[in-house]
């Protein structure tokens, strides 16, 4: 009976750890609304990214606002590979990141340990 129930619960063990890394999770999206011929969107980094996805507008000057409240030295820096960013996020500090609007397209951003991931989309 023993055996059983550690096969039930190795079962639905791998089965959680196979929904988590492959499965098809939705990722919170944000446009960026127009002010002053500006788009801002603000991101705040706690044990991920959120939003994950930031929409904007092409041709219209953008910054991202990271804000890293998480401890975690993951998380301690952003990169941009296709803009060749890599910026440092202290704790509890606001960075701002320029975003090259010129071109549509999908931009990946990536923690520095290239484990939490996020998307840039210029349309």
């Amino acid at each position: 009976m023993t055996r059983i129930i550690v096969l039930i619960i190795g079962i639905a063990l791998i089965g959680f750890i196979a929904w988590w890394f492959f499965g098809k999770h939705e990722a919170q999206t944000e446009s960026a609304a127009v002010t002053d011929d500006q788009q801002n969107v603000d991101v705040l980094v706690k044990g991920g990214y959120s939003p994950e996805q930031v929409v904007l507008k092409q041709g219209v000057p953008a910054q991202l606002h990271f804000k890293r409240t998480d401890p975690s030295s993951c998380l301690d820096h952003v990169v941009f590979p296709d803009f060749g960013i890599n910026q440092a996020l202290p704790e509890n500090e606001t960075e701002t990141i320029q975003i090259d609007t010129s071109k549509a397209g999908e931009y990946e951003w990536a923690c520095g340990m290239n484990m939490f991931h996020g998307k840039v989309i210029v349309k």
